[in-house]
């Protein structure tokens, strides 16, 4: 197999995979290396995973680091093979139709992510959408994510198919060269046409170890441009466009102006989610709704959108018929 296999774990019996290369972005900076091996090796012993970072088989950017090395934006990670334990041999196979794809060429794929879908598996889900892809597509040398959305956001994500692709998607998203569009609901009446939010994220875990984002003078740069598409009593339809991807950007950026979205359960307004739930509201309404990009390839330009999801256009249908 080739080096650019993008599994790097198996079954004990099973045909031992290439050595797997990972590219750090945005989610996983800042974890330490054994946590991440960890994660991403499920059912391989902790004791084999730091047996690996001691004799520098795991390595980054071509060079040794230890268990407590914390990731960087852009680091390339080697991964030797690794088996796993026997009783991972039988793990089912991601569950559900096929995903909606609705470009496709032979160097990447953008499927129409449903909400309620992680992009990965982890965190206590053991599959998400690129598990999902790689079972169904098992004659696919490469899948990889060139970016992540979050798992109760729907609608359009990119994945290489090419690992020039995907480097060159990853170089084009740092550059900012990636329009990325949401449409978000948020409680209040949001009153600017045009807004550039840029305050600053920073990333946490809490006391019970949940990873969240605040606006901090110590964290990143992060860059939001609002436009307001329609407003209702107590409601606002924005138009978010990405200038970084940093993580939560939009929740929290909206939620720290004291807009949040309707629906998250994490930045938003608990109370008034219920309201919301009864309301027919019943997952947080954010949906990356458009994309446009240079192809890695040809150059060509692409432009692709995704209509909002039947239950989140029934619930703006519910704010006219109110108003009406």
């Amino acid at each position: 197999m080739s080096g650019e296999n993008r599994v790097g774990v198996r079954a004990e019996g099973a045909p031992v995979p290439g050595v797997r290369h990972e590219r750090i972005d945005e989610q996983g900076v800042g974890q330490r290396i054994d946590n991440f091996l960890l994660r991403l090796c499920k059912g391989v012993p902790k004791s084999h995973v730091y047996r690996l970072l001691r004799s520098g088989q795991v390595r980054v950017n071509g060079g040794r680091v230890g268990p407590t090395y914390r990731l960087a934006e852009g680091d390339e990670l080697r991964i030797p093979p690794v088996r796993i334990a026997q009783p991972e041999r039988n793990a089912p196979a991601p569950a559900g139709k096929p995903l909606p794809v609705i470009f496709e060429d032979d160097a990447l794929l953008v499927v129409d992510k449903p909400a309620g879908k992680a992009v990965h598996g982890g965190s206590g889900v053991s599959f998400g959408v690129i598990e999902q892809l790689r079972s169904q597509r098992p004659q696919a040398r490469l899948l990889e994510l060139a970016h992540r959305i979050d798992r109760e956001t729907s609608g359009l994500l990119i994945v290489a198919k090419r690992r020039s692709a995907l480097k060159a998607l990853h170089d084009m998203m740092r550059e900012g060269r990636v329009e990325k569009h949401y449409l978000a609901l948020v409680a209040g009446r949001w009153n600017n046409r045009l807004q550039h939010v840029k305050d600053p994220l920073l990333k946490f875990l809490t006391p019970e170890g949940e990873r969240r984002v605040r606006v901090s003078p110590e964290g990143k740069s992060a860059h939001s441009v609002v436009r307001l598409v329609q407003r209702w009593k107590g409601f606002s339809l924005l138009d978010v466009e990405l200038m970084t991807g940093r993580t939560h950007q939009i929740r929290v950026h909206l939620a720290h102006l004291g807009f949040p979205l309707c629906g998250d359960d994490k930045y938003g307004d608990f109370a008034h989610n219920k309201v919301l739930d009864g309301m027919g509201l019943k997952r947080m309404f954010l949906h990356a709704t458009r994309l446009a990009f240079d192809h890695p390839s040809s150059g060509e330009r692409i432009e692709l959108e995704s209509g909002l999801p039947d239950e989140l256009r029934s619930f703006l249908e519910r704010l006219d018929r109110e108003e009406g």
